[in-house]
């Protein structure tokens, strides 16, 4: 699905020696870029292609050329006409059968053979080893490059014929034709019987000249025969003329079969003069003398078609003839007889145009398909445009509903249709709509660069001064004898009214309202979208010029020089891309050239890009991606952001694959699973996809998870809730995305907006039993979008949610749904089961609530209430077996125990599956107890403790041991067990027990204050002295009315612990206050180092043997900490040392396997393929070996 786009046209002219010389042979040295041709009267011509070329845009220039003359014998002709690379000289066969070998630099000729017969065409093997020579005997001669002849034979199925029968008229009717690889070549010939003019394609081999394969009899047009390059097809013609039917184009295989074949449709009395392949065999050339003009046509095969891709006419008396460059595949000269030469230089384009419609050119036809209705490659069309000549450049026009197409046509004229609403192109499915050319009164020379500038004005360069019959009516050159190139402005009028729903390709008007001569050559033009009449020039080199159009400016039409967005060199691909900047539009340009590389704003984006395009997820059409595949058959989505801000190398790596990330959540690309794919277009908005076409012509469909996110995201921001949810289903993204984007606090407010759009519940369904309580935002899709929310907000919307906690997504988003669903959609069995699947995807699941609904339905149908509301619920089994599907049949089965409904907890069990053995006895034996015995032994198998010693305490006093058991056995619940128990003697004694928990626990302060609230002094002093608070030790021992003695040694005691538990302090105050031994205090305080503290005492008791005991205490403390910072100092500055030395090993270790990898990834496909034994045997030692030397460091 692409077009063959011609680039530029470059003409100059030859000038010779005599007035009635023409041209007659050409011949091409690849390696010096020169072009040689042999005229008439026997020159030589020899024109130096780099400066031709370098010719700019002037055209009509004499070609600069070496003339050199071809001494003959009177009445000698040159009949064929070669260049051998080897000998770096032109090889001449005449008429009279003379070999010349002549060489150009030095202006010399030798003779080095004669043959009789004359020689009729002269092929030298593509290695330049061979040289087969056709003589006009019907000979063939295969010589070495040393002139020996290796083997001679007869072309025809006879004898040679006689020289007598030679007849010079027969000059182009026989040819050879080497296979790619020189190990054959094939002739045409006569047959046997050459009464009906049967011809015979024959096959020969190299070396032994024997006949390999011969086809069946044919009537072939001429002797014209093209093996291609590549050796798969040998190309001929057959006359139809019998038949009355136009030549067709046949390809044979080596064994002389018929492969295919296809009509070049044109007249019958049209004629096929030359066939040529080119060096990549994807294009087939040929010169067709037609009855009012000679066109070169070019044929592209695809698809099993071959499609006419473009045409050049001449007109009748240029003979022109044409040769491909042998090395650019998509360069060929076309020469005429009166010497002018022109160079076309090709380019393939996308057929694929900026809204998604595939334009693919095929002769006069032009076969429309949008991508966004079908995916259907050419020949498959929704409808086509036929125009009365061959289409040879085109434009596209989109505006809303407005899309118009102009074509260049190869007569000259311009076509220009109006197509109706897009809408409607549905009901064009397999039409053909005709198109007339627009009425001009000049002419418009030759175009290329065909672009819309607004609907009725159009731009393009146009080629002025050759002797293309470009244009039936008019005269090449301009009203004012125009030569050159030129930037033109074409105003279309129609004379006919547009029926919104009918294709317009008639009435046109065209006139030329303004021309601009151009100095240089054009590379490409591109509209500008930012701007409108306004348009982005391409001159050879890179240079950029805006242009502002004379017709849509007012008359302030002109030219401006953008540097900052010039490319370093030349671009046959250019885009333009309007993008967002800091809430401005701005356009961007973007071009790729030849070599692979993708220039941006003077700066290189991607050093080997294969094929680009740009994407827009938005409604006005900014560009939001760039989409680019690699040589390496990568395919990246780059955000236009990420272009902006400079941030390609971090994120894409310079768009190399290294090899070292192979989780596809981390990966930037997509591999494009067939080699050499390229991108042709992709579908904008939520299609988000990307199409390629693979090198077999089958299109194939790529999306992106990049783009498809951002369509979500951006439907999500839009609102458009409904889109969004139909994306994430089709593209199998996590539905989380929907309530992540922005947070999903933010979604409780949107929720019932989101089920009103949506609508429907089975979706509905699907997206609450997706919803998790990971943030995917920040962990699946964290390397494909990013969210500008920040979770701090939206607190107060959660906690609003009643009946869960605000931390809990899962939870309150469901709630959220659940009311949706509630207000929003009307009652029915799927709504009450889609509630019931809100409550049973909670977290944690609400089985009770739901339990309690299914009851209600279980209550109506019991009842038989004809109730209408009874319509809109689903069955109570059909709700039960919903939730049981939802949920574990075990925790529902426990939820309707919780209920304490007996006969629903049997239905669940039923329903699960479970053997009444199993829960028949637990029910019955429940159903005879009491009823708050019943739900206390429920509770305690739920593990409900807090119900459990409610209804056990509510039981009565003949259940106090069953109480206290509980709350033993769960000490949690003795804080709720005294606000129920209410006899003050079984509240002090479950206080004591609560008591006794926390002393076994070691809580001995929570412990003693319990004991004291329930007068268990003992119990309270014990606890106090366990945790080491002599206050409270003291205090109660003042509260159990100890002696004195009693105190002073309970005081003893309690120092002598509290220095063993390391607590000086306290015990030096026990030693002062209680028991006033001051000694002991200082020395207690001292071993506390608490300085302080110990001066205060021992200056209060004014004993001076103290204070010095405390002075020389604190200096011994002083010295001893001095030393060990002095030691720890040391031991530092080693280790120091030691960590930099070590450091700096691993950073160049580090360095160096990091240096080794690039240069492993710098190294293209194929000599990775070269080294990879090498690689292999150093992989598995290599890796542990170095992992090892990195340890030891």
């Amino acid at each position: 699905m692409k077009n063959l786009k011609l680039h530029s046209e470059i003409s100059q002219n030859l000038e010779f020696q005599s007035q009635q010389e023409v041209l007659l042979f050409s011949a091409f040295d690849f390696e010096r870029n020169r072009l040689f041709f042999a005229s008439s009267n026997n020159f030589i011509y020899t024109a130096d292609l780099s400066s031709f070329l370098n010719g700019k845009s002037k055209s009509l220039l004499l070609a600069s050329s070496v003339i050199n003359q071809i001494e003959l014998e009177d009445g000698d002709l040159i009949t064929a006409f070669d260049y051998l690379l080897e000998k770096e000289a032109l090889i001449i066969g005449t008429e009279n059968g003379l070999l010349l070998l002549h060489n150009v630099d030095d202006n010399s000729t030798e003779i080095v053979g004669q043959v009789n017969g004359g020689v009729k065409c002269i092929s030298p093997s593509p290695d330049g080893d061979l040289l087969a020579i056709l003589t006009g005997f019907r000979q063939i001669l295969v010589m070495t490059h040393d002139w020996d002849l290796l083997y001679e034979t007869a072309v025809g199925d006879g004898a040679g014929l006689d020289v007598s029968e030679f007849d010079g008229k027969d000059m182009f009717e026989s040819s050879v034709s080497w296979r790619g690889d020189g190990k054959y070549f094939a002739t045409i010939s006569e047959a046997s019987d050459s009464s009906l003019m049967l011809k015979r394609m024959k096959v020969w081999e190299r070396d032994s000249g024997a006949l390999h394969s011969t086809s069946d009899s044919k009537i072939f047009m001429g002797a014209v025969l093209e093996w291609m390059p590549s050796g798969a097809k040998i190309a001929a013609v057959y006359d139809r003329k019998v038949e009355n039917r136009c030549p067709d184009i046949v390809f044979y295989e080596k064994n002389g079969l018929v492969r295919s074949s296809f009509s070049i449709k044109e007249a019958v009395d049209a004629k096929v003069e030359s066939l040529k392949w080119n060096c990549s065999s994807d294009l087939l050339a040929s010169v067709v003398r037609c009855e009012k003009y000679d066109a070169v046509k070019v044929w592209f095969f695809s698809n099993n078609h071959w499609y006419l891709k473009h045409e050049v006419r001449y007109s009748r008396q240029d003979g022109v003839r044409f040769m491909w460059d042998p090395v650019k595949p998509l360069q060929f000269i076309c020469w005429t007889l009166g010497g002018q030469i022109t160079s076309y230089n090709f380019a393939w384009n996308s057929a694929v145009v900026e809204n998604s419609i595939a334009l693919a050119i095929d002769g006069s036809k032009i076969l429309v398909t949008p991508l966004s209705l079908s995916l259907m490659p050419p020949p498959l069309h929704l409808f086509s445009l036929k125009f009365p000549s061959a289409v040879r450049d085109l434009a596209l026009y989109s505006n809303n509903s407005k899309n118009s197409v102009a074509a260049f046509l190869s007569d000259g004229s311009l076509g220009v249709v109006e197509l109706p609403d897009p809408d409607t192109w549905e009901e064009l499915e397999e039409k053909e709509f005709g198109a007339e050319a627009s009425i001009s009164e000049t002419g418009f020379g030759s175009f290329v660069h065909l672009t819309w500038l607004d609907s009725h004005i159009l731009l393009a360069v146009s080629h002025y001064g050759f002797t293309q019959s470009n244009c039936a009516s008019h005269s090449s050159m301009g009203e004012d004898g125009l030569s050159g190139f030129y930037l033109q402005e074409i105003e279309l009028v129609c004379s006919e009214d547009h029926v919104p729903s009918v294709v317009t390709g008639s009435g046109w008007h065209a006139r030329i309202s303004h021309r601009n001569y151009l100095e240089g050559l054009v590379i490409g033009i591109a509209p500008n979208p930012a701007k409108k009449c306004s348009a982005f020039v391409q001159f050879d080199g890179g240079k950029i010029v805006e242009y502002a159009s004379i017709l849509g400016l007012a008359g302030t039409g002109g030219s401006t020089k953008h540097d900052d967005m010039s490319f370093s060199s030349s671009c046959p691909w250019m885009s333009v891309a309007q993008v967002s900047d800091g809430g401005s539009l701005k356009p961007l340009l973007f071009g790729l050239d030849d070599i692979g590389r993708l220039h941006f704003g003077g700066k290189v984006l991607c050093n080997n890009c294969s094929s680009f395009s740009l994407y827009s997820n938005l409604a006005d059409q900014v560009i939001t991606h760039l989409i680019l595949s690699t040589k390496q058959d990568f395919l990246f989505a780059v955000e236009i952001s990420d272009i902006l801000h400079g941030e390609l190398e971090l994120k894409y790596e310079n768009f190399v694959h290294t090899g070292n990330r192979r989780k596809e959540e981390n990966m930037n690309f997509i591999n494009i699973w067939e080699r050499g794919a390229k991108i042709i277009g992709v579908l904008h908005g939520d299609a988000a996809a990307v199409v390629i076409q693979t090198t077999r012509g089958n299109l194939e469909c790529i999306y992106p998870r990049k783009l498809v996110l951002a369509s979500v995201v951006n439907a999500l921001i839009q609102r458009r809730f409904r889109d969004a949810l139909l994306l994430v289903r089709q593209h199998r993204i996590d539905f989380n995305v929907i309530v992540d984007h922005c947070g999903w606090q933010t979604f409780l407010q949107s929720a019932s907006e989101f089920v009103k759009q949506v609508n429907n519940l089975s979706y509905i369904t699907e997206f609450i039993c997706s919803i998790k309580n990971e943030n995917i935002m920040e962990t699946l899709y964290k390397n494909y979008i990013s969210t500008p929310y920040q979770n701090g907000g939206g607190d107060v919307q959660a906690k609003d949610v009643m009946g869960f906690d605000a931390s809990s997504k899962v939870s309150a988003l469901l709630l959220a749904i659940r009311k949706a669903l509630e207000e929003q959609v009307s009652e029915s069995p799927a709504r009450e089961l889609c509630i019931l699947t809100t409550l049973a995807r909670s977290d944690p699941p609400a089985l009770e609530e739901a339990l309690e609904r299914i009851k209600v339905i279980r209550e109506m149908e019991l009842l038989g209430s004809s109730d209408p509301r009874r319509k809109s619920y689903p069955s109570a089994e059909e709700a039960l077996k919903h939730l049981l599907w939802l949920s574990d049949s075990d925790a529902v089965f426990e939820a309707a125990l919780g209920l304490y409904d007996l006969n629903l907890a049997a239905i669940v069990a039923l329903n699960s599956q479970r053997d009444p053995k199993e829960f028949l006895p637990y029910l019955q034996e429940l159903e005879r107890m009491p009823s708050l015995i019943m739900s206390y032994n429920i509770d305690i198998r739920l593990h409900r403790f807090e119900k459990a010693l409610r209804h056990i305490v509510s039981a009565g006093d003949a259940y106090y041991s069953d109480c206290m058991d509980l709350m033993n056995k769960n000490p949690q619940l003795f804080p709720l067990g005294l606000q129920l128990i209410a006899d003050p003697e079984k509240k002090m004694q479950a206080l004591e027990a609560w008591g006794d928990h926390l002393s076994d626990e070691k809580c001995f302060e929570d412990a003693a204050t319990t004991y004291l609230c329930c007068s268990s002094l003992k119990n309270a002093l014990k606890a106090y002295r366990s945790c080491g608070n002599w206050s409270g030790v003291l205090s109660v021992a003042g509260l159990l009315k100890m002696e004195k003695n009693e105190i002073m040694q309970l005081a003893h005691d309690l120092c002598e612990e509290l220095q063993a538990l390391g607590k000086p302090r306290e015990a030096a105050k026990i030693a002062l206050e209680y028991l006033g031994d001051v000694n002991s205090g200082i020395n207690l305080l001292i071993s506390g180092r608490d300085w302080e503290e110990a001066s205060r005492v021992a200056f209060m008791h004014s004993q001076e043997n103290l204070v010095l005991t405390v002075k020389n205490a604190a200096l011994d403390c002083a010295s001893t900490l001095i030393s060990e910072y002095k030691e720890g100092l040391e031991k530092v500055g080693k280790y120091l040392a030691r960590y930099l030395a070590v450091r700096q090993r691993r950073l160049l270790l580090a360095a160096k396997l990091q240096s080794e990898e690039r240069s492993m990834n710098d190294l293209d496909d194929d000599t990775v393929s070269e080294a990879s034994s090498n690689f292999s045997g150093m992989s598995a030692y290599t890796t542990g070996y170095l992992f090892f030397v990195f340890l030891s460091y």
